[in-house]
């Protein structure tokens, strides 16, 4: 999709389908949308939608409620049913006016709302054999402001094509998105990336390093595990080193601790952290942001076979802690724990690491927010911040001395998966936690928003959940 602001008002663009947002109380310029307004069909409350014309081109008039109200994850979801109806019109070309008062905050917004609802998973479909039956698609987006807004536009369109990609990881099934696979396309970013560098370790290197705990995940399955490290360092970089670690787990029977059979089709999602994390990365050396980033990727299945760790059995993780591994479905913490520690002996100072975790967390707290454990107040604020600004919801969850007793281990140092089902998101986060140790560290659960978000502009599928959180904080980070 072609993306770019203009300071030339939509009725001068070349665009077929214009967009005009009006608040509460407020009227829209344009005496055909007034019109639209006073007849009924077309409302002031957020989110909705009305459709009149003039001369040949569209004009959608959007609701958008309170304009105390309006923020950007308003903006984002306002675009998203904006560009659903557009297709549905056959819309190629879209211009969104920038709502009077709006900033390039919003203007971002209204991009990334667009871009997202755009994102189709057809590889697999038969294309249809009528042209009439043949989808829309969207080939151009303006938005017409009187500021400029063109770097916050250029930007936000990065940004959402890096959370689609990370979306086309996600939906891609397992067969297809092995480990190696997502190998391949952190190697595709950086071989086209400046400044972006990779290696990537296969089974004998990750027992050679003494990952004990990933490699014991990793025993069960036939497939090649791969411990991916991204290394970005910008230009004038500035600011900690951050360390981004995504849980890649590409299927997650369970192990030996087989999950039910109902839902097994979406532990295909268990790789979303490594996804995030990739395509994150991609995007901040794509804008060419000034910080450096150290992203750690444990991808590899989680299988049953006469090979695969067993409960009770006791491993041993990078930083030489001792785990019983009581149940093999509880994999998740570790390959994170040794991945943590991979991230520190390559000098990341902060830590943020992302793993669809805990069913616990999604009882908590549903679709709407992800979990967000932290060993520090100052860096869990940011992080918060970040995801509040891109509307990647994150509600702190606590640890306590008392969780952390409840991961000790009986035969060693630490247990996988304590008995009971009490505070099973907190109690995981503690497991985490000893890894971490006191470098500032926040983990994020994301089990319950990495997919089916229900939102307009992630329904169902793949959400992409955490490239823009991670993109933003980074840019904070480096203060820009």
């Amino acid at each position: 999709m072609r993306v770019h602001a203009s300071s030339e008002p939509p009725s001068r663009s070349a665009a077929d389908t214009i967009v005009v947002g009006v608040f509460d109380e407020e009227q829209p310029a344009g005496e055909h949308l007034r019109q639209l307004l006073e007849s009924g069909e077309a409302k002031r409350a957020a989110g909705s939608l009305a459709l009149t014309h003039e001369g040949s081109r569209r004009w959608l008039l959007a609701g958008l409620g309170k304009r105390d109200d309006w923020k950007p994850e308003v903006a984002r979801v306002s675009a998203a049913k904006a560009a659903k109806r557009a297709g549905e019109l056959g819309a190629t070309s879209l211009c969104w006016e920038l709502p009077p008062g709006a900033d390039a905050a919003v203007a971002a917004a209204l991009v990334e709302g667009t871009i997202l609802a755009s994102y189709r998973f057809d590889t697999y479909k038969e294309a249809p054999k009528d042209p009439a039956d043949q989808p829309s698609t969207l080939e151009e987006l303006i938005v017409s402001a009187p500021a400029d807004v063109g770097a916050a536009v250029a930007r936000a369109q990065v940004i959402a094509e890096a959370a689609n990609a990370a979306r086309v990881l996600q939906d891609t099934p397992s067969n297809d998105m092995t480990p190696t696979d997502l190998a391949k396309r952190a190697r595709a970013l950086a071989e086209e990336l400046e400044g972006l560098s990779l290696t990537v370790e296969d089974r004998g290197q990750i027992v050679a390093r003494g990952m004990g705990a990933f490699a014991a995940v990793a025993a069960g399955t036939y497939e090649e595990p791969a411990l991916i490290t991204m290394r970005y360092e910008g230009a004038g970089a500035s600011g900690p080193t951050l360390g981004f670690i995504g849980k890649a787990v590409t299927f997650d029977t369970g192990g030996i601790s087989l999950k039910a059979g109902e839902h097994m089709a979406e532990m295909k999602y268990d790789m979303s952290g490594g996804a995030a994390v990739i395509e994150a990365i991609g995007a901040i050396a794509r804008l060419a942001l000034p910080v450096r980033v150290i992203g750690v990727i444990g991808a590899t299945e989680n299988m049953p076979s006469g090979r695969s760790v067993k409960p009770g059995d006791i491993v041993r993780t990078l930083a030489g802690v001792s785990v019983e591994v009581n149940n093999t479905d509880a994999e998740g913490r570790l390959v994170l724990a040794d991945c943590i520690s991979h991230a520190l002996a390559e000098g990341a100072e902060r830590l943020v690491d992302l793993a669809t975790l805990t069913g616990s967390c999604v009882v908590a707290l549903g679709h709407t927010y992800a979990g967000l454990i932290s060993n520090d107040d100052d860096w869990c604020a940011e992080v918060s911040g970040a995801a509040e600004r891109t509307g990647e919801l994150a509600w702190r969850l606590p640890l306590h001395p008392e969780y952390a007793k409840r991961v000790k281990g009986t035969f060693a140092d630490l247990n996988n998966a304590p008995g009971g089902q009490l505070a099973g998101a907190s109690t995981a986060g503690e497991f985490l936690h000893r890894f971490a140790g006191e470098t500032p560290w926040a983990h994020l659960d994301i089990a319950g928003t990495a997919w089916d978000l229900g939102r307009a502009y992630a329904e169902t599928g793949g959400s992409g959940y955490g490239v823009r959180l991670l993109v933003e904080l980074a840019g904070a980070s480096a203060g820009g």
